[in-house]
């Protein structure tokens, strides 16, 4: 069921200004067709059609921050001139002679690249900071049981073998995966 008028033009405006998440998400969800259809009208050589439609939401969160409920204009009139603007700029700043070389050129492929795959040093850096944090999280956030079979599991264990090798139900061997999935991955 659509919303009232009144409530998109009065209600929702003044509560996505007060930081209410959905009153937000439904503008925007309003708003997406006028920031699609200017996105498709503005793209040019250095701003295409994902990058259009990003400064369209930037258009639409200016108007909500902007909007004034009290001068008597709609939210959607105001919006849909705060996002054709943004867009507008966007496809002038792109446009810019001095973005010319950048906007026709074509890329060499990087003989590097192309040929090796193998992680650089940062690479390899946050690879050993994230395998660290999440070893350090096994340790302090599982039970016993919980690290047993993310262990198991990370042999190559099914959680049938698993359950068998300490003497548990399969259930029970269920339950702790899934219970040290959820807390690893940041659930409740």
């Amino acid at each position: 069921m659509p919303l009232p008028k009144t409530t998109i033009e009065q209600d929702l405006p003044v509560r996505a200004q007060q930081g209410d998440e959905n009153a937000l998400a439904a503008l925007i969800a309003r708003m997406m067709p006028a920031i699609r259809s200017g996105a498709a009208a503005c793209t040019a050589p250095g701003l295409d059609f994902e990058d259009a439609v990003q400064e369209g939401l930037i258009g639409l969160f200016h108007a909500v921050r902007g909007f004034d409920a009290a001068s008597g204009e709609t939210f959607t009139a105001y919006a849909a001139a705060s996002i054709r603007h943004a867009q507008q700029d966007a496809r002038k700043a792109a446009l810019r002679k001095k973005h010319a070389p950048l906007n026709y050129s074509v890329p060499l492929p990087d003989a590097e690249e192309s040929t090796d795959t193998r992680p650089g040093p940062e690479e390899i850096a946050i690879s050993g900071e994230q395998y660290a944090d999440t070893m350090r999280r096994m340790q302090t956030e599982l039970s016993v049981l919980e690290r047993r079979v993310i262990m198991a599991g990370l042999e190559g264990k099914t959680p049938a073998q698993t359950a068998q090798e300490l003497g548990l139900p399969a259930k029970n061997v269920a339950n702790a995966l899934a219970c040290a999935r959820r807390k690893l991955r940041g659930g409740p």
